[in-house]
């Protein structure tokens, strides 16, 4: 019998081997990728805790003012107060697209050209009213209900127009018609400065200028917000101004939850109130009783500064203040630039923008030219804070005034020369859009934004009223003559009469406006009771001061 042999025992074969290895490979890979995305998770919690904390360090170095909850505050506050200012803009650019209609004879209510002439301008012959009653109110009521007052002005305006159709008497049409602009231009005179002022008291200088345009943004967007009605509304004048009513009516009631500038109402004694206003734009709770250094500082130093105005306003009337040099130089400035900004064409190109397109020989739509003007204007307003940050006020003027003269005469070389230039069909267009271009960035846009900065504050509402009551009575001179001044001169030489004012414009800028970018109001006002002989004095001084320092120290 043979011996059995023993059995082996089990060996897994070389595959399974293999198997087995790949699967141990495989778990220690996975292993290491969950400790690296583990590891990059906490490198990106630590890199996100890192930028967090330094945007806190960042954020507390900056002053309350400039803190990105203050700034918040402060910008919505101001964009409540400039949502009526698109009814302004809506008030001067409402002729350019209704105007063909109003003058057709086939409706049943037009006008001649006389009359016509009257409903472009008559409202800028009610806006020198409006200066008068914003020079009245800013420093007695206030800064918020000059604004809300401002609104309600140009809602009875909007109403006025919106229903007077209602009428079979014609003669009774165009009298309400009149009424109704003679409305919006209060309103729009009124506009010019309180929303302004209000940005400029609660604000601090690196931020004031991007506030203060706030204003010229709002009517740019009321002026773009127009011509697209009237694009898409070509024959209903009717329909035009109710929606402008209701429009009016919302941001009357988008004021109410505004605060009161902190500045006005310690001007008034109204401390308590002050207090909350201010902490609310410096980013802190209103009511709350918490002891911040920096926040008490400022609002002492406000409240300095409220008193010596107080006082100041108390003791002299406005006739008397005007004698000092702080108060008469910057309005003798102010009531020149608004001029040159009237004369040199920038209110009637957006009153008249579809009929100057028709004779420049603009061969698209002229209703579609406004609209491009209207889009033009507006990107370029949202660019200024930028530019007039980084250039500053009186170089941005130059450049304005310089590129707009250049622009009217390339327009009228377009009727001097018509063999010529004449046969570029494209130049036109590009001249009309160019020239609100360099208006927005300077001539259209500098007056609104320094009449918040140049005066002191005992007379700031007053001074300011007074500036655009005389601004705006130019401003009815030049829309009012614009037609006969058209048929005198011909298209051609009306335009290089722009172009003219335009560069004497920039000389003038050069020569008398002052550059006001971060410097605060105090300083300022300093710079105009000073002069420029008491500056350079001042220099002096301090350059001798120096010198005798230096003398000592060596000794």
């Amino acid at each position: 019998m043979s011996v059995e042999e023993e059995p082996l025992a089990y060996q897994p074969s070389s595959g399974m081997a293999v198997i087995c290895n790949d699967l141990d490979k495989t778990q220690l890979q996975q292993q290491e990728n969950n400790n690296n995305n583990k590891s990059n998770n906490n490198n990106s919690k630590q890199n996100n805790n890192k930028s967090k904390s330094n945007h806190k360090r960042k954020e507390s170095s900056l002053p309350l003012g400039e803190r990105h909850l203050a700034v918040l505050r402060q910008q919505f506050m101001v964009l409540l107060g400039n949502s009526g200012v698109l009814g302004s803009g809506m008030v001067v650019s409402m002729p350019s697209v209704t105007l063909n209609q109003l003058t057709d004879p086939t409706q049943p209510f037009w006008m001649n050209k006389d009359q016509a002439s009257w409903f472009a301008s008559f409202q800028n012959m009610a806006c020198p009213i409006g200066g008068l009653l914003v020079s009245f109110l800013l420093d007695r009521i206030g800064r918020k209900y000059t604004i809300l007052v401002t609104n309600l002005m140009g809602l009875i305006g909007w109403l006025l127009l919106a229903t007077s159709f209602l009428h079979e008497n014609r003669d009774y049409i165009y009298a309400q018609m009149l009424v109704g602009r003679a409305f919006g231009g209060i309103m729009i005179g009124m506009f010019v400065s309180p929303v302004g002022v209000y940005s400029a008291e609660i604000s601090l200088p690196r931020i004031r200028g991007r506030l203060i345009l706030g204003t010229s943004i709002g009517l740019a967007s009321g002026i773009l917000l127009m011509y697209c009605l009237g694009y898409f509304i070509r024959h209903n004048v009717v329909l035009i101004a109710s929606i402008a009513c209701a429009y009016q009516l919302m941001s009357t009631l988008l004021v109410l939850p505004m605060p009161e500038s902190p500045s006005w109402l310690l001007q008034k004694g109204r401390i308590e109130r002050a207090r909350r206003s201010l902490r609310y734009f410096r980013g802190l709770k209103r009511k709350g009783d918490d002891f911040v250094p920096e926040f008490e500082a400022e609002l002492a130093q406000m409240k300095v500064t409220a008193d010596n105005s107080r006082d100041t306003a108390a003791s002299e009337s406005i006739g008397q203040a005007i004698r000092r040099p702080e108060v008469y130089k910057p309005l003798l400035m102010m009531i020149g630039f608004f001029g040159f900004q009237q004369a040199c064409g920038v209110v009637v190109i957006i009153v008249y923008a579809v009929q100057i397109a028709q004779r420049a020989g603009v061969s698209i739509d002229p209703v579609l030219v406004a609209v491009m003007l209207g889009v033009a204007r507006i990107i370029t307003t949202c660019f200024m804070s930028s530019i007039f940050e980084k250039w500053g006020r009186r170089p941005s003027g130059i450049f304005s005034a310089t590129g707009m003269g250049f622009c009217m005469l390339l327009l009228a070389a377009g009727g001097w020369f018509p063999a010529t230039v004449g046969t570029l069909s494209w130049l036109p267009v590009v001249c009309i859009v160019a020239h609100i271009v360099f208006s927005t960035m300077g001539m259209l846009t500098l007056p609104f934004i320094m009449i918040s900065e140049v005066f002191p504050q005992s007379v700031r509402g007053s001074a300011s009223g007074i500036s655009v009551f005389f601004g705006m009575i130019l401003a009815f001179v030049m829309l009012k003559i614009y037609p006969n001044m058209e048929a005198w001169l011909g298209v051609a030489n009306l335009f290089a009469f722009y172009a003219g004012v335009s560069f004497l414009a920039a000389v003038f800028i050069w020569s008398f406006v002052p550059e006001t970018r971060g410097r605060t109001l105090t300083e300022i006002e300093e710079h105009w009771r000073m002069g420029r002989r008491g500056r350079r004095e001042g220099r002096a001084s301090a350059l001798k001061d120096v010198e005798l320092h230096e003398m000592f120290l060596k000794k």
